[in-house]
């Protein structure tokens, strides 16, 4: 699509109901307590913030199971493995973007890491335990369930709070893959989306260079 089926929408247009909706993003702490309050809300200004802030109901019963998922029962490295590879799998390159870009800076994932993420469970950076998790991620975006063999690799390393925590990570972000990409989500300025080569074909920038130039790529 040329341009986002639903618009961002600008923060001076927010209404007290849509201001109050998004209060519940202050209790993104550990454990899912509240944070403090006080003082003049911050109006947080991004485009998958701004898809929901035209529908305050919404908001309102997403975030505090999306603010779950933020501080569940699973290590932040693992929760990101589920994230990125989830996103990179079903083409959701906003949040792919986002995710990655947290992941470096906050030291969850290595460069070597992510780059694994783009080839799968058999990439040579994965542990046999982290191999597991990522082909978990991959069976559950394909079939919709994972294989006995994969689950018993999991049961070996998760308690059964973080096995449940991680299938619902995974089927989470599959499901924004599908919502954002219908929606029309677009990046912010400053992010780094997927590489040309992984976007689908319709999506692909036009290569105008001559034919025998384009056999060689």
């Amino acid at each position: 699509m040329s341009q986002p089926r639903i618009p961002v929408r600008p923060v001076d247009d927010w209404t007290d109901e849509v201001d109050e909706a998004f209060s519940a993003l202050r209790a993104h702490v550990p454990g899912g307590q509240a944070a403090a309050t006080d003082g003049p809300v911050a109006r947080p200004q991004s485009h998958i913030l701004g898809i929901y802030a035209w529908h305050p109901a919404l908001i309102r019963g997403w975030m505090p199971f999306s603010n779950h998922l933020r501080n569940s029962t699973l290590p932040d490295r693992v929760r990101e493995i589920a994230i990125v590879r989830s996103t990179w799998l079903g083409y959701g390159e906003y949040e792919w973007a986002q995710h990655v870009r947290m992941s470096r800076a906050a030291g969850w994932l290595t460069d070597a890491e992510i780059a694994g993420l783009s080839e799968g469970p058999d990439a040579a950076v994965w542990s046999k335990g982290d191999s597991a998790v990522v082909r978990a991620v991959d069976e559950l975006c394909g079939s919709k369930n994972i294989a006995d063999g994969t689950w018993s690799e999991l049961e070996a390393q998760f308690s059964r709070q973080q096995l449940i925590d991680f299938v619902f990570t995974v089927g989470t972000y599959d499901m924004h893959c599908m919502a954002f990409n219908a929606l029309g989500l677009e990046l912010e300025d400053g992010m780094t989306g997927f590489p040309d080569e992984h976007r689908p074909a319709d999506h692909r920038p036009a290569d105008h260079r001559p034919a025998e130039q384009r056999r060689d790529r």
